[in-house]
């Protein structure tokens, strides 16, 4: 089984949800990547599957985005930081309005995740998310708990970002080789 195929499985039919997305995000030229999990498994050893596919985009294309993919049949629902929108499988895709990841897009790169071609987060700004989010006290426990799992990752994976890590989480982690 295929990297590809067993996400498709594991989501009830989402590669086709995900190359939608891409597809209507690049025909549209629109500056975008994937953000979260789907970034952290791109830059970690080893994958871990998720349903969620988090993205952001430059801060004027949000509207133009919004149109596209509605027209390509996502349904939109807007929150207050998100729009998160639906399509035919299982996976949760989720467009970060927030102001703190506008600069996201223009440091991103192209990458294959899950066999699936997608443009990703910088390293860098992948760390900064996930510390982001951690330290967001109002996340639920286990939010919180994946998204330190997630820096480990990326620390484990690349050691010369420990020295981002604020002094919180290095309370927290081991240093990279002392295990």
């Amino acid at each position: 089984m295929t990297a590809k195929q067993f996400f498709d499985w594991q989501t009830g039919g989402g590669t086709d949800d995900v190359m939608r997305l891409v597809d209507c995000l690049e025909r549209a030229d629109i500056p975008w990547c994937a953000i979260g999990g789907v970034a952290v498994n791109h830059w970690a050893e080893e994958p871990v599957v998720t349903q969620d596919v988090d993205f952001v985009v430059s801060a004027e294309a949000i509207d133009r985005t919004v149109a596209n993919l509605r027209e390509a049949g996502f349904t939109a629902e807007r929150f207050e930081w998100s729009i998160n929108f639906k399509g035919r499988s299982k996976v949760s895709i989720r467009l970060s309005t927030e102001e703190f990841y506008h600069g996201y897009p223009s440091r991103s790169i192209a990458a294959d995740v899950h066999g699936i071609l997608i443009r990703v987060a910088s390293l860098e700004d992948t760390l900064r998310g996930k510390m982001k989010a951690w330290a967001e006290s109002g996340r639920r426990q286990s939010k919180r708990l994946k998204d330190l799992g997630d820096i480990a990752r990326l620390i484990e994976n690349h050691p010369h970002l420990w020295e981002l890590l604020s002094n919180d989480l290095k309370a927290r982690l081991e240093p990279p080789g002392e295990n």
